[in-house]
């Protein structure tokens, strides 16, 4: 079977390396693990942590290969998107410009099977848009990572950042929204992180998702188009609740008709929350995503293999959805089995 993975982490080794060199918050750390410790700015106690096996694209798809499907994979950041909002305006833009063209780079070695994501510091708009364009039109990357919070502050729905979505809109590009470890970790300390990783992560890109539907950004921009990680987070779960309170943001229609104008993927460690993301926004807005290496191919396909669904509907999910929504161009993709 031909499958895309729409959830999917590789990160430049020297850009992490180069960051170990930095003086004061932001920076990071040689871990045990072959990998970094990342510390955010204003030196919080959290540290998003990464192994050997988010640094070699070509171990990375030797993995995918020995999976017996031919997968092709979009690359975007995850929790490490908060870094370039953690540095001052300048320094962001230079990393992010940095970052984004490693990511083409690996696009054009690897034609129809990388696609990358952009880089993208929220702390001057201005510049958030000039990274953004310069990302698309000149680099050709498929979307833009949006974190869950800029730096530690969780208003990613600020008035001053209306131009950027509005520019997002205009260009037709997918923007990824994935939590940061900025906002909740401190609050649910302990537990050797469990209590955040486990719903803190959840609670963030939940946060963040309402917050660009309460905040009026998804009605006035109705071709922005925003992709939630971790099957959308709470958000399925709670929609009647989002609709019982949600008159207070004066919105034209109820919160759950903009939540489902958003996108998915099926990263959920259980086949029931997959079905439920699946159910809640349908076929037609679910990607096949795994957070490798966050999480394992392996389990993430024998779980979509328990819920039930039509060699149609399986198309979808596993490629098709991918293809429209990213709008990656199917003469790159290598031959459907």
């Amino acid at each position: 079977m031909h499958i895309i993975d729409s959830h999917f982490h590789w990160w430049p080794r020297p850009i992490l390396e180069r960051l170990c060199e930095r003086h004061g918050y932001p920076r990071a750390e040689v871990n045990k693990r072959g990998g970094y410790a990342y510390y955010g700015a204003e030196g919080r106690s959290f540290p998003v942590n990464s192994w050997a096996e988010w640094f070699v694209l070509e171990e990375q798809f030797a993995h995918m290969d020995g999976l017996g499907h031919q997968i092709d994979v979009v690359g975007s950041i995850g929790p490490l998107s908060i870094y370039f909002s953690d540095l001052p305006v300048a320094e962001g833009r230079a990393a992010a410009m940095e970052w984004n063209e490693a990511m083409a780079a690996a696009q054009q070695t690897y034609r129809g099977r990388f696609w990358g994501t952009a880089a993208i510091p929220l702390v001057d708009t201005d510049v958030a848009i000039e990274v953004l364009n310069h990302a698309v039109t000149q680099l050709g990357l498929v979307g833009a990572n949006l974190p869950g919070s800029i730096g530690p502050d969780a208003r990613i729905d600020a008035p001053r950042l209306e131009p950027f979505y509005a520019r997002a809109a205009e260009l037709d590009i997918p923007l990824f929204l994935h939590p940061t470890d900025a906002i909740f970790a401190e609050m649910l300390d302990g537990y050797g992180g469990a209590l955040h990783l486990s719903l803190g992560r959840v609670m963030e890109v939940s946060t963040a998702a309402m917050r660009l539907i309460f905040s009026g950004i998804m009605e006035r921009h109705p071709a922005l188009r925003v992709i939630l990680s971790h099957t959308g987070g709470a958000l399925p779960y709670q929609s009647g609740r989002m609709d019982k309170n949600g008159g207070q943001a004066k919105l034209p229609q109820s919160p759950s008709v903009y939540m489902k104008r958003m996108f998915t993927d099926t990263v959920s460690p259980h086949s029931a929350g997959m079905k439920f993301a699946i159910d809640y926004y349908g076929i037609d807005n679910v990607m096949y995503g795994t957070d490798y290496p966050c999480w394992d191919p392996a389990t993430a396909l024998r779980l979509l293999n328990e819920i039930d669904l039509s060699p149609a509907d399986q198309a979808k999910l596993f490629r098709d959805n991918a293809r429209r929504i990213l709008k990656l161009s199917a003469t790159e993709a290598r031959a459907a089995a």
